[in-house]
């Protein structure tokens, strides 16, 4: 979710759910120590829960990373063994650990050795061509040893040549037994299952037939009101369901402050775009903020106006 889930889009997410963790795009360990980028760690206190990303593969680099995480405010540090981008396979990261087991636990054991907050690990089930039924194994008993107490597996082989990293969302066939086998092999690991999950429906589907948690992508960036809206109350079992128009409403003084500090519109709004996917109106309430909140001067009133495409097709609902 690099370049995606950045603080407005996280700040967003938040008001559609009290409850889900949020994670950060990946922020590389380099970026933080060498390059000095502690604005990478920039977050609002309203995000909490939420886990700092990190991508890197150097055990004393990542260590210095997570500290400055954990300094930051946030709840968890999480190590990135999962994205086959080429600009993170040529750093050694992500996705390209899943070949080198002994090195994603020193890095597991350095980062739990540097802060008190959870270190925990979102892997593949293996890469290229590695027999998933023996790595997946081998992987996992490494990082529980270090100390990995948490993992998220996005349940995909990721094919780090031939296939591009959207193909690499799509292609390699998903494998929810293997991982819900891992939860008999592990039993007091904390297992999430990611990949290919697009609604309310199917995360409860799975947390009843045994994962511990379960992490939404794409669906949750792209349709966020039909994925958060209702996630407190069914997943959590608590507070009420929220509405695209009080996520609105909420965001139009988080606007203002961004603005007054230096920032653009577009910048938040590029993340609010999927609020109203699939209710009529949704096409005018898109157009009218991508055509406008690039222009000089555009403010919180241009997404008063592009809201008013929805509310004027939904008489019941009430205008911001």
């Amino acid at each position: 979710m690099m370049d995606w889930t950045d603080r407005h889009c996280r700040y967003l997410h938040r008001q559609l759910s009290g409850q889900a963790l949020l994670y950060t795009e990946m922020v590389t360990a380099p970026a933080l120590v060498r390059g000095g980028a502690l604005h990478l760690l920039d977050h609002d206190a309203a995000e909490h829960p939420v886990a700092l990303q990190l991508g890197g593969s150097d055990a004393r680099e990542l260590a210095q990373a997570a500290q400055l995480g954990a300094q930051a405010g946030y709840d968890e540090i999480n190590l990135n063994c999962g994205c086959p981008s080429d600009r993170v396979q040529s750093g050694t990261f992500g996705a390209v650990l899943m070949r080198e087991p002994g090195r994603v636990a020193e890095c597991v054991a350095a980062m739990r050795d540097a802060v008190d907050v959870p270190v925990t690990v979102k892997c593949r089930i293996g890469v290229d061509e590695q027999d998933p039924e023996e790595v997946l194994p081998e992987f996992l008993s490494r990082i529980v040893a270090a100390g990995c107490e948490r993992v998220t597996i996005h349940a995909r082989k990721a094919w780090l040549q031939g296939l591009s990293p959207k193909e690499n969302r799509d292609i390699p066939p998903l494998d929810y037994d293997l991982v819900q086998r891992m939860k008999g092999l592990f039993p007091n690991l904390h297992i999430s299952i990611n990949g290919g999950v697009a609604t309310l429906d199917q995360v409860e589907m799975l947390l009843d037939s045994g994962f511990d948690g379960v992490m939404v992508g794409r669906a949750a960036y792209h349709q966020p009101t039909d994925v958060l809206a209702q996630a407190d109350r069914r997943i959590f079992g608590t507070g009420r369901d929220s509405t695209a128009e009080q996520a609105v409403a909420n965001m139009l003084p988080y606007i203002d402050a961004h603005l007054l500090a230096g920032g653009r519109l577009h910048q938040i709004t590029r993340h609010m775009l999927g609020l109203f996917a699939g209710r009529p109106g949704a096409r005018g309430w898109r157009r009218t903020l991508s055509e406008g909140a690039t222009r000089d001067g555009a403010g919180p009133e241009l997404v008063e106006v592009a809201l008013r495409h929805v509310t004027a097709l939904a008489p019941e609902a009430k205008a911001v």
